[in-house]
């Protein structure tokens, strides 16, 4: 190990600091200008279903969630797309249903709802 890694192997805790959050949603509220080939999510309804997120997990009294907007998440052909860490978790919702399924399942059970989770079959297609 060199000098500059032992000083900084020194310096770093035994542990990483409890988590600020227990879920940390990011949904992406890209915007592309209208007829993009690769689309965005925000055209597709992601701002409407992230204000519905928010309201309803404050509703749901989901203490230690934090719903925010992202920008591109780089997955818009799957859109509305949106993160859920500390899993990295990746869903496509499209509906308010959706939505309340993900609230339900993943951050009130802990569960997974499979059929709206975006996977590593998932890829955009290359950058022309």
């Amino acid at each position: 190990m060199n000098d500059a890694a032992h000083q900084i192997s020194k310096e770093t805790p035994e542990a990483d600091p409890p988590l600020y959050y227990r879920a940390h949603v990011f949904v992406c509220c890209n915007r592309r200008p209208e007829g993009h080939r690769r689309g965005s999510c925000a055209a597709k309804g992601s701002e409407a279903l992230r204000d519905y997120m928010k309201a309803r997990a404050k509703e749901l009294g989901l203490t230690g969630v934090r719903v925010n907007s992202a920008g591109c998440l780089d997955r818009c052909e799957f859109g509305p797309t949106l993160v859920i860490y500390p899993e990295g978790i990746w869903y496509s919702p499209k509906t308010r249903e959706d939505v309340d399924e993900i609230l339900e399942a993943h951050l009130v059970r802990g569960e997974r709802v499979r059929r709206l989770m975006l996977t590593e079959k998932d890829v955009p297609p290359p950058k022309a």
